[in-house]
């Protein structure tokens, strides 16, 4: 075995995930610890989850930051093994939307707030603005953060699903979501499949993605292409096939057609009940 996949102390741990470039760190905790571990699972068994867990992650979910204290966002659990299907249909097809006993959906929730406006006979007039959706938006991918990490604290394995933005009409049909809601993503929540066993990717270098002051991107050149090469290093240990990064974002932020149908988001976006003023 590697010496980047021994598990152990905070070196272990960040060598793990940086290979050479980890930085040395002398703070530590079981809390870091853990963020540092988190892997997207995308194999699941098929065993329920301990009673009590939804109301638990949500109890996490809701103790994240919320601005201004709107709480902006919803969460939908789909339990349903032929709801989950129909939602996998609608993401291209992911299998472990229909193997993960749970699966959470993340909604950008304005409609509370309207419902609030209409039985008090108050305009709102600052929800069709873009601010307050990127609000929602955002109070939504906090919230939806606490929950992955503790349902990893749990032993339980997530990943998101971000293809619910593929076909979002179809989706807020399919869940009856009123206007001013909209699924910003899904999340998997369940048992890892021990038969397939998921990896911590590499991240970037910290000098890439880390400026001090004033951005600067001095040292981003040789830490892309030292990055390329460990991503490639890992996919070749995971039996995938090598590309690296820079490639990546080449052939999904290039072509128009790697959006999977997300160029008309922001006319779906609008017919959804969002004002983008």
């Amino acid at each position: 075995m590697p010496d980047h996949a021994l598990t152990g102390g905070p070196e272990a741990r960040l060598a793990e995930r940086y290979r050479d470039a980890a930085p040395a760190t002398a703070v530590w905790n079981p809390v870091i610890d853990l963020l540092v571990q988190h892997r997207s699972v995308r194999s699941y068994t098929s065993d329920p989850l301990p009673p009590g867990t939804l109301a638990t992650l949500v109890a996490a979910a809701q103790s994240a930051a919320t601005s201004s204290n709107l709480q902006t966002w919803s969460v939908l659990a789909v339990e349903d093994a032929d709801r989950r299907a129909r939602l996998s249909a609608l993401a291209n097809n992911q299998r472990h939307i229909r193997e993960a006993p749970l699966f959470l959906v993340w909604l950008a929730d304005l409609s509370r707030a309207a419902r609030l406006g209409q039985a008090a006979g108050r305009e709102l007039d600052v929800l069709p603005f873009l601010e307050t959706f990127l609000v929602a938006v955002i109070d939504a991918a906090l919230a939806a953060q606490n929950a992955v990490t503790a349902a990893e604290s749990l032993g339980l394995g997530t990943v998101y699903i971000g293809a619910m933005r593929n076909h979002p009409e179809a989706v807020a049909a399919e869940l009856a979501l009123p206007p001013g809601v909209m699924a910003v993503f899904g999340l998997c929540v369940g048992h890892a499949n021990p038969d397939a066993p998921a990896s911590v990717k590499p991240r970037l270098p910290q000098p890439v993605v880390l400026y001090r002051e004033q951005y600067g991107a001095v040292a981003e050149a040789d830490g892309i292409a030292a990055y390329d090469a460990t991503l490639r290093e890992f996919q070749a240990e995971q039996n995938m096939a090598q590309q690296g990064w820079s490639e990546l974002i080449l052939n999904r932020l290039g072509p128009v057609s790697a959006m999977s149908g997300r160029d008309t988001l922001r006319a779906a976006i609008e017919r959804l009940g969002f004002g983008l003023r």
